[in-house]
């Protein structure tokens, strides 16, 4: 059996308008699903609700609903540097795939924080696979994450590792999750363009490549592409801001499967930010 997506799953419509390039993605609520590390960057409380459906088939629904709580005061690093929650940030995320055959439930508590250019974070899921009529299997994931400015506000390295204890679901055959790593690198060619490009892992298979580009003609509005060698897939989508929400859809399309969409929505709660002393 494999787990869904073959290993973490992708949240969030920007990441896969982008291709699920998503290691490197920071400072929004879907960052508790793509890599811990990017909740770092958050400095006010967040919420997001995010669907996709696979093919047209509804047997393949995803549906996930996640929030960040930055924990302390929110207070500037240093000179140049964007402002932290001084104690890190809280992510959670409850998770479901499947149909009434086969279905995933997934609840997970993840960790972000941000020290100088560096952001580091972890999560850990109680995963239930259930099969009609078979029962369920219950088992504990855990993830790590981490990204680097190398060049600051410019070339950001992200690294993200699924599953890193390899966590059994059954004995027979020697059944296991997933372990998947990606290492990506994010690099933003002045204030409007983002390029991607991504590697992914799985131990027990081929490895993968991804890409994406992220265009903001403006402040409110983005427009993104993506390809994803082993789902065989090439996407693209949109993604609005209005004051404190933030919408976002991709579609995607595989030649012999057909069409993907993907579709999430976040909203910011405006809590005014503490002040660093002195």
């Amino acid at each position: 059996m494999v787990a869904q997506g073959n290993g973490p799953a992708g949240h969030g419509g920007r990441a896969q308008a982008l291709g699920n390039a998503s290691a490197t993605l920071a400072g929004e609520v879907w960052a508790a699903a793509n890599n811990p590390a990017g909740l770092g960057t958050i400095t006010k409380p967040t919420a997001g609700l995010y669907f996709e459906n696979r093919y047209l088939i509804p047997s393949l629904n995803v549906a996930a609903v996640a929030v960040a709580l930055p924990l302390g005061p929110v207070e500037p690093l240093a000179a140049g540097q964007p402002p932290r929650a001084s104690h890190g940030v809280l992510g959670l995320e409850a998770q479901r795939f499947g149909g009434v055959l086969y279905n995933e439930l997934r609840v997970g508590a993840a960790y972000g924080y941000r020290l100088g250019v560096i952001n580091i974070g972890g999560r850990l899921d109680a995963l239930q696979v259930s099969f009609q009529d078979l029962g369920s299997r219950r088992v504990l994931v855990a993830s790590l994450g981490g990204q680097a400015e190398i060049l600051p506000q410019r070339l950001t390295l992200g690294v993200h590792l699924y599953n890193l204890a390899q966590a059994r679901l059954a004995d027979y055959q020697d059944e296991r999750v997933p372990t998947v790593l990606r290492a990506g690198l994010a690099y933003r060619a002045g204030q409007q363009v983002l390029l991607l490009a991504e590697a992914e892992k799985d131990v027990e298979r081929d490895a993968g490549v991804k890409a994406g580009l992220e265009y903001l003609p403006t402040a409110a509005v983005a427009v993104r592409l993506g390809y994803a060698s082993l789902s065989q897939q090439a996407t693209g989508g949109v993604g609005l801001r209005a004051g404190d929400f933030q919408l976002d859809y991709a579609a995607g399309w595989h030649s012999a499967l057909g069409l993907s969409q993907y579709f999430s929505l976040g909203w910011q709660w405006r809590k005014a930010e503490a002040q660093h002393p002195g």
